[in-house]
C-alpha cells in the first residue's frame, strides 16, 4: 500500500516546520486515504500555523470547468486566512501573497502529462520562492499512468508556456515530485526545495494499485481511464473537433458534426493500433464547442495498457479524420490558449511544430513517430538523473 508525501509528512512531521507560518498551496486531491483534507489537518496542527492557501486552475476544489476560466481568491470561511488564486490575475504568487508565510508546502496531484497546468503553477512557486528566499515543500503524489511508456514529442524551449515548462515528453512517466528536482536543476538552483518521498510507490504502478482515493484533480478528469487517454486527446483542444467537454466522458469521446464516424471508425481499425479499440459512439455537448449540436465520433476503449501509446494514438486518430472528412473541415485553432497569444494552440501542447506539419502536409507518421523516439532516448539520459523510484517492485 502506498503513503503519499502527505501521508509521510504527518507520520513524522519534520521539525524545520515546528514554529513556522505555513502556505500551502493544494487542490481537491489533496487528501489522506481516509479523505482528510491538507488545510483541515494543518489547521489543527499545534507545531506550526496556517497563514495562507493557494489555489491552482480549476480552483481550490474544482469550482471552474475550463481553460482560461479564471477563478479569484477570498477568505477562508472557516479558517479566516487569505486563498489566493494562481490561475486569474496572478500565476506566480507576489511578494504580498508570500509576506506572512515562512515555508510553502505543495501538495497536488499530477496526471501525467507535461500540458497539465499544476506542475507548471509548481514552477512558478519554485521561481518566486527562491527569489523571495522561502523553501518549498513538495509532498509527492503517484503519476496516475507512469506505467504507460515515454510518448510523444520532447518540447523545445521555444514553445515553453503555461501548458509546458520544461523540455520532457508529452507521456514522461515522472512524479511531481521528480519534475520539481529536475526544475530546480535546470532553473531555480537557488530554490531551496525539500521533497517529501513516497513509501512503496514503483513506475510500473497504475492508480488503482496504490490504495489511495482517486479524486478527480479539474472537472474533466473524472476517472483513471480519463488520464490514460489525456496525453493524446487533449490535443484535440487546439482543433475544431470536440475532445468530449460537456459529457460524462471527456477526452475518451471524440467527434465533430462533420466527421463521419462509420468511415472513421473503419479507417482506424484497418490500421491496428495497439492496445486500443474504438466504438461509434455519437454525441450531443451540453457546453463548450458544439454545445447543442450532434457530434458524430467514436469512443476509445483501452484494451492492452503495455501496448497503448496515447500520443501515438492521437496522431493516427487525426489522420483518419483528415482522410474521412471532406477536405479542410479538420482545422487547427488560432491563439490565444492557456495565455499564449502568438504559438499555435497545437504546438505547445504538442511540443514543437513537426505533428502539425506532418499532418497538414500529409507526410509519413512513421517518422515522425521515430523523431519522438529519438528524442525519447536522450530524455532518458536526463530523466535516470532525477529519478527517485525503482521501475519495478
Amino acid at each position: 500500500m502506498v503513503r503519499s508525501g502527505l501521508e509521510i509528512l504527518l507520520e513524522k512531521f519534520p521539525p524545520r516546520l515546528k514554529g513556522k507560518r505555513i502556505g500551502i498551496l493544494c487542490h481537491a486531491p489533496s487528501v489522506t486515504r481516509n479523505f482528510s483534507h491538507i488545510t483541515d489537518l494543518f489547521f489543527r496542527k499545534d507545531e506550526c500555523r496556517l497563514s495562507a492557501i493557494f489555489g491552482p486552475q480549476h480552483g481550490l476544489f474544482g469550482q471552474t470547468q475550463d481553460n482560461m476560466i479564471e477563478w479569484a481568491g477570498d477568505t477562508h470561511p472557516v479558517y479566516k486566512v487569505p486563498v489566493f488564486s494562481l490561475y486569474g490575475q496572478h500565476r506566480k504568487p507576489t511578494i504580498k501573497m508570500l509576506e506572512n508565510i515562512d515555508d510553502l508546502i505543495i501538495d497536488l496531484q499530477d496526471v501525467g502529462a507535461r500540458l497539465y497546468t499544476y506542475i507548471w503553477t509548481v514552477k512558478l512557486c519554485m521561481e518566486a520562492c527562491a527569489e523571495a528566499g522561502i523553501p518549498v515543500w513538495i509532498l509527492d503524489r503517484p503519476n496516475p499512468i507512469a506505467a504507460i511508456k515515454v510518448d510523444g514529442p520532447v518540447l523545445k524551449e521555444e514553445y515553453f508556456s503555461f501548458v509546458g515548462g520544461a523540455s520532457i515528453p508529452m507521456c514522461h512517466r515522472m512524479t511531481i515530485g521528480e519534475i520539481a528536482v529536475w526544475l530546480r536543476e535546470k532553473y531555480f538552483k537557488k530554490c531551496d526545495l525539500r521533497v517529501i518521498w513516497m513509501k512503496d510507490w514503483h513506475r510500473a504502478m497504475m492508480f488503482y494499485e496504490t490504495g489511495l482515493p482517486w479524486v478527480i484533480p479539474s472537472p474533466n478528469m473524472p476517472t483513471l481511464n480519463t488520464a490514460i487517454v489525456y496525453p493524446g486527446t487533449v490535443l484535440i483542444e487546439a482543433l475544431n473537433l470536440s475532445e468530449g467537454r460537456g459529457t460524462t466522458l471527456p477526452f475518451e469521446l471524440f467527434g465533430a458534426p462533420f466527421v463521419d464516424s462509420y468511415q472513421l471508425k473503419k479507417n482506424l481499425e484497418a490500421r491496428q493500433i495497439n492496445g486500443c479499440c474504438f466504438r461509434l459512439h455519437n454525441f450531443i455537448p451540453t457546453f463548450n464547442k458544439y454545445q447543442d449540436r450532434l457530434c458524430n465520433g467514436l469512443q476509445i476503449h483501452i484494451t492492452d495498457l503495455a501496448e497503448f501509446r496515447p500520443v501515438s494514438t492521437i496522431l493516427e486518430i487525426l489522420d483518419a479524420v483528415i482522410q474521412t472528412s471532406p477536405a479542410g473541415e479538420m482545422k487547427f485553432n488560432e491563439p490565444p490558449y492557456e495565455y499564449e497569444y502568438r504559438l499555435s494552440p497545437f504546438d505547445i501542447l504538442s511540443g514543437d511544430s513537426g505533428m502539425r506539419k506532418t499532418l497538414e502536409n500529409r507526410e509519413s507518421l512513421e517518422s515522425e513517430k521515430e523523431r519522438w523516439a529519438k528524442e525519447a532516448e536522450d530524455f532518458k539520459i536526463e530523466f535516470n538523473q532525477f529519478s527517485a523510484y525503482s521501475e519495478n517492485n
